[in-house]
């Protein structure tokens, strides 16, 4: 019994030596930051000041460790700005700071719902080398879409979205490699679309809607392999249906409210689109059959076109109303009046 408690005892003292190590042994280091970097912390401060000290960023202050302020996001090993989002403040008045130039290794920038905030987008974006995605959207930015954004070559998404942009599409943005979404939808932008996204990979989103663009689409963006395509309510013209085709990825096509002149006869919808809006435009011909056996497709609009025919029957056909298919040259059939004999 006696042996027995003693080798209890000394187990018991190995445990505690496991426990707490030897007495001279340093703690092990931990990776996790607990504060950015000095030069990072600085320049969120200039831009705090820069916003008019707001109320969004009163946490921002100088003795609490930044990578634990409200919209920031470190490095968890170098303790680096990689990621920043300020919105859904109607009181954030002035301009894009230029102490944005001060946060070299951000990647992800997000202005967003900051209705007062104006001016045009500065040259200090174009010095973040690093950013992969940058969104400043529900603003009153104004001025031209800054060519220099396509020296951001690692740039994948841009969405400078709901502004007040003016002037045409710099071509510049076509440098960028590896570009899977740009979104310059609800501004004022004008003249024709320029070529890009052509470096892209899989799944390309475009959003161009609501502005006054015009001209013919770039003969390249067939080869483009689109998976949301949204071009509507400007005033673009030609043949957009390069853009459809059996094997590429599309899901999304919307195309209305544009003079686009080409005839839905001979166009393939690829396997997966579920969505495709084609009214108020000027396309021609009928429709085809394979409307009807789109297993994936929910929304189908044609109204508002110089199409004739009867309308596709059987298959997923009940999906679509005479909404679809109204204020057309000479379609029929359900539901429609029927065709005459």
């Amino acid at each position: 019994m006696r042996m027995h408690s003693h080798a209890l005892l000394v187990l018991l003292f190995c445990s505690l030596l496991v426990l707490v190590g030897p007495a001279n042994a340093e703690p092990s280091p931990d990776p996790t930051y607990k504060d950015c970097h000095p030069g990072d912390k600085a320049a969120l401060l200039a831009v705090k000041a820069a916003l008019g000290e707001p109320y969004l960023l009163s946490g921002w202050i100088p003795d609490r460790p930044c990578c634990d302020w409200n919209g920031v996001s470190c490095d968890h090993f170098t303790g680096r700005v990689v990621s920043l989002a300020v919105f859904q403040d109607a009181n954030i008045t002035g301009t894009i700071p230029s102490a944005l130039a001060g946060l070299p290794h951000l990647q992800d920038l997000t202005l967003r719902h900051l209705p007062l905030l104006s001016g045009p987008i500065p040259p200090a974006i174009g010095k973040l080398s690093n950013l992969s995605s940058l969104r400043i959207s529900w603003t009153a930015v104004s001025g031209p879409v800054p060519s220099f954004l396509g020296a951001l070559k690692k740039l994948t998404f841009l969405e400078p979205s709901f502004n007040s942009l003016t002037g045409a599409i710099p071509a510049s943005l076509g440098a960028i490699p590896n570009q899977s979404g740009i979104n310059l939808s609800r501004n004022r932008l004008t003249g024709a679309i320029p070529m890009f996204l052509s470096k892209s990979a899989d799944q390309v989103y475009l959003w161009l809607s609501h502005n006054n663009l015009m001209g013919p689409l770039p003969a390249g963006f067939a080869a483009v392999n689109f998976t949301h395509f949204d071009l509507s309510r400007n005033a673009l013209t030609g043949d957009a249906s390069g853009l459809f085709g059996r094997g590429k990825e599309l899901q999304y096509m919307d195309l209305s409210r544009n003079d686009f002149n080409f005839a839905l006869s001979a166009v393939v919808l690829p396997e997966q689109i579920y969505t495709v809006d084609l009214s108020h435009i000027a396309i021609h011909g009928i429709i085809p059959a394979q409307v009807a056996s789109a297993a994936n497709l929910n929304f189908f609009n044609v109204s508002y076109n110089r199409l004739c025919g009867r309308v596709p029957t059987g298959g997923n056909m009940a999906r679509f109303d005479l909404y679809s298919f109204q204020h057309n040259k000479c379609l029929c059939g359900a539901p429609l009046p029927p065709c005459k004999k």
